[in-house]
């Protein structure tokens, strides 16, 4: 397995569809957090939680193939393996800190199971911040423009794999991330946010850009406001329609959804070109996210983030 990028068919799944395949699973989250932390084997793995061997098989195979590991024999009687983290699936760790970091936030109940995170750089315990690779100063989502790139249309940035993979039997690594499951947790769930985070705010609009049957958008929509990413509100023309406005805890949300976008399209590529292109307002140019110490404000590197706990 090479560290190049994968290349996509041309008019199917895009870089975002595929992206939020793979880290839309809650387990491929959990096994690539202990991956960064030097899981390789089974046994590594299988000590960590409650992990079962077949859904640890299934989803090592899949993050395999996708090119997140490469496999390599260390026993030839028995015949095992180990499972080494490729650049591509090295990379993610910012993408794990801005999830953590968010629920630590926003999901307190969440908060005890999160692993703690030190940069080595300033030594101290700190909150990762999104900034502009260019030009390093802040970037959320108010401060970067986002236009549709060639292969983003919205049916080829639906993902069609996070609710087949998923069953009751295969259980839950410990709720670590409840409040990020129930945002990119299924196609449906992670569609109607990129539409919000998009400026979509009605109904029909929501039907007709993610193509969900209007019941799952009513679903999706109803899970949204409860959770406290979204707030509705009643529209002049008529009363009882309303429109739906992301909430500080939704905005605060576009680190991640920024950095898995970067990565997917870092490491999937369709031939006719990006899904989404991001411009920073402040510097003009494309933007490239990427995540800095709250403390020093010193651009983090893997190798200068210790995770404890």
């Amino acid at each position: 397995m090479t560290d190049s990028p994968t290349q996509l068919e041309p008019g199917g799944a895009n870089a975002i569809a595929v992206a939020l395949g793979i880290l839309g699973d809650e387990w491929n989250l959990w096994i690539l957090r202990h991956a960064v932390d030097g899981c390789r084997r089974y046994g590594d793995w299988m000590a960590r939680g409650s992990i079962s061997n077949a859904v640890l098989s299934a989803r090592l195979a899949g993050l395999t193939e996708r090119g997140l590991f490469r496999k390599v024999r260390y026993s030839e009687r028995p015949q095992r393996f180990e499972y080494h983290l490729t650049h591509r699936g090295a990379h993610v760790w910012p993408i794990l800190l801005s999830m953590w970091a968010w629920e630590r936030r926003w999901a307190p109940d969440s908060r005890a199971s999160l692993p703690q995170m030190r940069h080595t750089g300033c030594d101290n315990e700190f909150v990762p911040e999104l900034i502009c690779h260019t030009c390093e100063s802040a970037a959320g989502l108010h401060d970067v423009t986002t236009l549709p790139g060639p292969s983003g249309h919205w049916a080829r940035s639906v993902p069609d794999s996070i609710s087949r993979r998923r069953s009751a039997a295969s259980g839950h690594p410990s709720q670590v991330l409840p409040h990020t499951m129930v945002l990119i947790g299924d196609r449906w769930s992670s569609a109607m946010l990129g539409a919000l985070l998009l400026g979509t705010n009605r109904f029909g609009e929501f039907v007709d850009r993610t193509t969900a049957p209007p019941t799952i958008v009513v679903d999706r929509l109803t899970r949204f406001v409860e959770l406290g990413v979204a707030v509705t509100e009643p529209r002049p023309e008529r009363e009882d329609w309303v429109t739906y406005r992301l909430t500080d805890k939704g905005a605060a949300f576009f680190p991640v959804i920024a950095l898995m976008i970067a990565w997917g399209q870092r490491w999937f590529r369709a031939p006719e070109g990006p899904a989404l292109e991001f411009t920073h307002i402040a510097c003009g140019g494309a933007f490239i996210p990427r995540l800095a110490c709250g403390n020093c404000r010193a651009q983090l590197k893997a190798v200068s983030v210790q995770i404890v706990g």
